[in-house]
């Protein structure tokens, strides 16, 4: 069931349409975790399935039984109406803005190697996410939230997201996954961002480009990541490396597992669902040698199945 709100705006972003609430909202008190930012139609040759990396980060930690919330904007469009049956279908709970922008859209494509590339317009939906009282309200009671720097590439959209952040109990875990995407970042967001983090999520090539950026070009790329964990007040990295294993680092350990060999049919969502994983076991108790083993099992799932939102099997639900 959804409460269909009408609101005044009173912030200095767009005017606010319908507001799309999940009726769990306004009565589950229980520690939140929020992805916000992009949510979209990932748009195929075969044909369209619902991601944005955020909407993709809280579908995977709902099931693993954790109060998972998607955060982001749509269009009062057919295209948003569409996003909120399937938020709805996967029984993911939401705090959806309706905008006059059109809901967002990327072409994917992939190569030979099943390996995504990305054409996202731009000036849409989840670029002009306005803050409300509701999102004030549910930053309140969130423990965990995940927000990437792609969502940030426009000015309203960046201060809700930093306004959020800002609402949430000082003790959160604030993961940044660097998410960067053709043009839509630069220094000075990567490094606000690292500053309002404590978790940190990249990959190998993620890695390479901000150490570029960073001057940091004759480092490693755990040389890099050891500059970011000494820098910046980062508690853990996530360093994925696609076929050749991933990384976790603490400042008092490194874990390393090997990535393991499947038939691969799309690797949309898969880095998500591995911090998805990652962070809903450590939040149950797990050791970060456990938790990294499990989100590698579970991106490994993943990366079988096409689109970014699968129905995992109760083998990989109830590990944790």
């Amino acid at each position: 069931m959804n409460i269909q709100m009408k609101t005044e705006d009173k912030t200095n972003f767009v005017p606010m349409h319908d507001l799309a609430i999940h009726s769990s909202l306004e009565v589950d008190n229980q520690n939140i975790i929020v992805g916000i930012g992009e949510i979209l139609w990932d748009v195929f040759p075969h044909g369209k399935v619902m991601g944005g990396a955020p909407a993709n980060f809280a579908y995977h930690v709902s099931q693993f039984g954790l109060n998972g919330f998607a955060v982001s904007a749509i269009g009062d469009d057919e295209l948003g109406n569409e996003i909120i049956e399937n938020l709805n279908g996967n029984n993911l709970k939401y705090l959806i803005e309706r905008t006059p922008f059109a809901t967002g859209t990327v072409q994917v494509k992939l190569n030979t190697n099943g390996i995504p590339e990305y054409e996202i317009l731009e000036n849409v939906a989840w670029d002009n996410i306005p803050f409300s009282p509701e999102m004030e309200a549910l930053a309140l009671k969130t423990k965990t939230i995940c927000f990437g720097s792609l969502a940030q590439r426009s000015t309203i959209s960046q201060s809700t997201i930093n306004r959020f952040i800002s609402f949430m109990p000082a003790d959160a875990l604030r993961i940044f996954d660097i998410n960067l995407r053709q043009h839509f970042y630069s220094r000075e967001l990567i490094e606000k961002s690292l500053n309002l983090c404590n978790v940190l999520k990249i990959n190998d090539d993620e890695v390479i480009i901000v150490g570029q950026l960073f001057e940091l070009r004759a480092k490693s790329e755990l040389e890099i990541c050891q500059y970011l964990i000494d820098n910046f007040c980062i508690d853990m990295l996530i360093l994925t490396k696609g076929v050749l294993g991933s990384f976790i680092i603490t400042p008092s350990e490194t874990s390393f597992k090997p990535t393991p060999l499947v038939e691969v049919a799309d690797t949309v969502g898969a880095g998500d669902s591995f911090t998805a994983a990652f962070v809903a076991a450590v939040l149950k108790g797990k050791s970060i040698s456990d938790a990294h083993q499990f989100a590698v099992d579970v991106s490994a799932f993943v990366c079988t199945q096409h689109g970014a939102m699968p129905i995992l099997p109760d083998a990989l639900k109830f590990k944790i």
